[in-house]
């Protein structure tokens, strides 16, 4: 299996598809590069090269002690990007994910990157603040580490059965099976970098890397997001990225890139095509 190793020496896991020019996808929490598979296969058949790492503390990555934060995360990125020497890049984040890209953004610039997607992506800031009244109160976040603390399996399958994949809402099926991968992959991700994590996506402010995107940027969003709610993060991010496109998916939940995976894949390809989508 292909690692890089970060200046720190941890291993880094990456998938590495097909040929062509690089898209590198990045995954939300708590799961692995394994969410991005159908994107994957797809765009690789259709003359990319796709690369898709697990973040340090999930998956087949290194667990570390230190080190799960986005500034962390974002260097990881770099090692990635550095060492497979990737040029003319796209960048696509899936909500934790696409704090991942802004943060690379905001300390590592563009020189590598050629367009950048943000998909139900925790940007510009989910916290609750005095300058940030409209977003999500710490009270939900406390929830989220007090369940991991308390019962970690189950919370992951309760996320997956209502919130993640909207199978609490009217009408909603999400199959047995993609709501079992979730709980798969979150119970192969490190406990305390899981959830140290709950604070990375929640708590990190990402408004001034949003503000230093200078590249082509397509955002994803579902209007009925109950984990990155649409007007906090798509609407919000797509306002604030110079020039951004924004791709609106009418009654679709977070975890789109199973709700949604051809729609999103077609999406995904028709923007590195160089098509408009709106």
């Amino acid at each position: 299996m292909p690692f890089i190793t970060t200046s720190d020496h941890t291993r880094i896991f990456y998938k590495d598809y097909g040929s062509g020019r690089p898209v590198v996808l990045t995954h939300g929490w708590p799961l692995n590069s394994d969410s991005w598979e159908a994107q994957a296969l797809f765009l690789a058949s259709h003359g990319y090269r796709v690369i898709a790492h697990d973040r340090r503390g999930h998956g087949r990555s290194d667990a570390t002690w230190l080190g799960n934060e986005m500034n962390t995360y974002a260097d990881d990125l770099a090692a990635l990007l550095d060492t497979l020497d990737l040029r003319d890049a796209t960048l696509v984040g899936f909500s934790t994910g696409g704090g991942e890209v802004a943060r690379y953004v905001g300390r590592h610039g563009t020189a590598r990157v050629r367009q950048i997607v943000m998909v139900a992506a925790v940007p510009p800031y989910m916290l609750k603040a005095e300058d940030n009244p409209g977003g999500v109160p710490i009270e939900v976040f406390d929830g989220i580490r007090a369940g991991s603390l308390h019962d970690r399996a189950q919370l992951y399958r309760d996320l997956a059965d209502g919130p993640f994949f909207g199978g609490n809402r009217p009408g909603a099926d999400p199959s047995q099976g993609m709501r079992d991968n979730f709980w798969r992959q979150g119970m192969q991700a490190d406990h305390r970098a899981a959830y140290e994590c709950v604070a990375a996506f929640s708590a990190t402010d990402f408004r001034a890397d949003l503000d230093a995107i200078d590249v082509p940027t397509l955002v994803i969003h579902g209007d009925d997001d109950q984990v990155v709610p649409f007007e906090i993060g798509g609407r919000a991010a797509a306002a604030r990225i110079k020039d951004a496109e924004l791709k609106v998916y009418p009654g679709a939940p977070h975890g789109i890139t199973d709700t949604h995976n051809e729609q999103l894949g077609n999406d995904l390809l028709a923007f590195l095509n160089g098509d408009k989508l709106t």
